[in-house]
């Protein structure tokens, strides 16, 4: 975590042209600079037709991720962490396809820097994780980690956070289970639950309260689907999941298993 903490660190106080960008994979370690990622024999330019955090099309120069990732086991699983505290836990399969959703290294060239995501705001560099084709793969919007510092292979989410795991008793296919992995797709880049996870933008979903306790009816379902519309806030950062990425059964057992763990308090 120290080495993390001093990464960020220096993101904060190099300019965009010395942005390091650490892989840290059980095997190997490489620390990438932007100009050698800009300058390496995979890159190309890659178009990407509806980009998730400019909602609009994008033209990028970006490395395909896999080759970034030499010898990485399918079946391991990885971190993104970014700048503003957002960890992505991205399963390493999909990462290493090279047909269908597709993904890549964005790059951000200080020479020609990427517009700001908002008025005020930074631009998605120095690196951003992008996807060609993203819907033949069903990929998330948390998926598309932005101001990458560092990628991470890591044990699996739930043997690093027990306190997120449902009723052992619960068969695998049931559907709090199914939830459970929803929310760790969904949810685990922004939010903690029984203090477990490793991310720090949003609220704990289970400590002092579960959203379940609090919002009545179909208020919490409202809330995922569109937060802007139940408390205006002008620097909420929760982005809505529209029906296209959760589907109302998606969404449905994603609330379900957040009821389960209503039941399931662990204080950190």
């Amino acid at each position: 975590m120290k080495s993390i903490l001093a990464l960020l660190a220096l993101f904060f106080t190099l300019p965009v042209a010395a942005a390091p960008l650490s892989v840290e994979l059980d095997h190997a370690s490489k620390t990438w600079q932007t100009a050698e990622l800009l300058k390496h024999p995979d890159a190309q330019t890659v178009q990407i037709v509806d980009d998730v955090s400019y909602k609009r099309a994008m033209t990028y120069r970006a490395v395909p991720l896999a080759v970034l990732l030499p010898g990485l086991d399918p079946q391991s699983h990885l971190q993104a962490v970014a700048l503003d505290g957002f960890a992505a836990e991205l399963a390493a399969a999909p990462l290493l396809e090279k047909r269908g959703a597709r993904a890549w290294l964005a790059v951000e060239d200080p020479a020609h820097p990427w517009p700001a995501l908002a008025p005020g705001k930074p631009s998605a560099g120095p690196f951003y994780l992008v996807w060609t084709d993203p819907q033949a793969g069903h990929i998330s919007p948390e998926q598309w980690p932005f101001q990458v510092a560092a990628i991470k292979q890591l044990k699996g989410v739930a043997e690093r956070f027990p306190s997120l795991l449902p009723d052992p008793k619960l068969a695998a296919d049931d559907p709090i289970n199914q939830g459970f992995a929803l929310f760790q797709k969904n949810c685990l880049a922004c939010h903690r639950l029984n203090g477990a996870g490793d991310a720090q933008v949003g609220p704990d979903l289970n400590i002092p309260y579960n959203p379940t306790e609090y919002f009545g009816g179909d208020f919490l379902k409202r809330y995922i689907r569109d937060p802007q519309s139940l408390r205006h806030w002008s620097q909420a950062k929760m982005p809505g999941f529209a029906a296209s990425v959760l589907p109302d059964n998606e969404l449905d057992l994603l609330v379900g298993y957040l009821k389960h763990m209503a039941g399931r308090k662990q204080h950190p």
